[in-house]
């Protein structure tokens, strides 16, 4: 339960990084490049825990890039009234799909 919850605060930091580069204004603003830093830095080093407790590489990377990808595109709607659109949400809907594919077939690999 840790390690989802590790990968779950990971992905949250990244999302935080990721908006942090909206507010940088091309790194010309030093507390944004911060955030982004630090941001940046802290979901890679929960990602390492979680990779470090058992969980496969691929498909602690799929979840937090497919999670981050989704919620970046929901968030920067929200904040900065980007445009997300049927196309966009469907291209999201096949991430998540790859996301399940990569375990399903980790999961089988590792039971073979």
């Amino acid at each position: 339960m840790l390690k989802w919850m590790l990968l779950a605060l990971a992905v949250g930091a990244e999302v935080f990084a990721t908006l942090c580069l909206k507010y940088s204004d091309g790194f010309t603003k030093p507390w944004p490049v911060a955030g982004l830093a630090v941001g940046f830095l802290t979901a890679l080093y929960l990602e390492s825990l979680v990779i470090r407790m058992g969980l496969p590489v691929a498909i602690t990377y799929a979840i937090w890039a497919g999670a981050g990808i989704a919620l970046v595109a929901v968030t920067s709607r929200v904040l900065f009234a980007d445009p997300l659109n049927l196309a966009m949400l469907g291209g999201m809907a096949l991430i998540a799909a790859g996301v399940c594919v990569v375990s399903v077939a980790s999961h089988a690999q590792a039971a073979a």
